[in-house]
């Protein structure tokens, strides 16, 4: 207000009554302005006049810019204490979040040789716990292995067996003037015993592809963006690449590793069926 302007019933709150109460404050006129005179002379003027103005002596102590300064002060303690609750409120759920999707992520990948490698192990140390739960049962899977073993290959080695007691039973029998007996009893046998060659390929190959698509399953299941989102965000997409390709690659390993084992199982189990046709016991009689 100037100060030729007299305001002592609206700082008085007796023309408007406000939440907060009125603070006079004398600005710079513009003759003051023209002249150039600075802040802290006008402030001090301002103290001068409502300190000797009988109108506002008795308003003094709460007039001015520096008291509304104060005031303002004092109102924005005031509020930012009342938000200081929600605030943490806010902090600390925001931290919780991050907190879990930190934990999501998993840990920051390492660029050096010793961390690229301790990565590697640890997606193969994670991959060969889901396919061990997968064939232990923690995990579906398992049991179709055991059910080739304990259904499938005695439901074919039965078939085989009926196959051979109907021709027995339909026989003529063996003529003693062309086979002796234990000779005619030897070449029935091993024509038995090398017909269980085809089921037991036949379990090797179901157990290979049941093993196989276990692997499919555990690498599916074994975190390979977790570990990696962190270098996708600060570095570039060439560290994704090259991560995606090592749990790849892990993935390759294992379906390699189930071939070579496949084959050379495949190979000892017809091994194990020639070995019984080249030497009968006397159980086989």
């Amino acid at each position: 207000m100037e100060r030729e302007t007299g305001r002592t019933k609206q700082i008085s709150s007796k023309s408007y009554r406000l939440k907060f109460p009125w603070v006079g404050v004398v600005n710079r006129s513009q003759a003051d302005i023209n002249k150039n005179v600075d802040m802290i002379a006008a402030r001090r003027r301002e103290r001068e006049y409502f300190s000797t103005t009988p109108e506002y002596r008795h308003l003094a102590h709460r007039m001015g810019s520096e008291h509304l300064a104060k005031m303002l002060s004092k109102h924005l303690e005031t509020v930012i204490k009342s938000r200081i609750p929600g605030i943490q409120s806010l902090i600390n759920k925001t931290i919780a979040e991050l907190e879990t999707e930190s934990s999501r992520l998993g840990n920051p990948i390492a660029a050096d040789a010793g961390g690229k490698l301790y990565t590697i192990m640890e997606i193969c140390r994670l991959f060969d716990q889901n396919f061990r739960e997968h064939l232990d049962g923690v995990r579906t899977g398992g049991d179709k292995v055991y059910n080739i073993f304990d259904n499938q290959l005695p439901a074919a080695l039965k078939i085989i067996l009926g196959s051979s007691l109907l021709k027995l039973m339909e026989a003529d029998g063996y003529q003693p003037h062309l086979i002796a007996p234990e000779q005619g009893y030897r070449r029935l046998i091993e024509s038995t015993l090398i017909t269980i060659r085809s089921p037991a390929e036949a379990a090797v190959d179901a157990t290979h592809s049941i093993l196989k698509d276990l692997v499919h399953k555990a690498m599916s299941e074994t975190p390979k963006f977790c570990l990696l989102f962190f270098y996708l965000l600060t570095l570039s997409l060439v560290f994704f690449k090259v991560y995606k390709s090592q749990h790849v690659e892990v993935g390759n390993a294992a379906i390699e590793s189930l071939e070579r084992m496949r084959v050379q199982s495949k190979k000892a189990t017809l091994q194990l069926v020639d070995m019984e046709c080249c030497y009968l016991t006397v159980e086989f009689f």
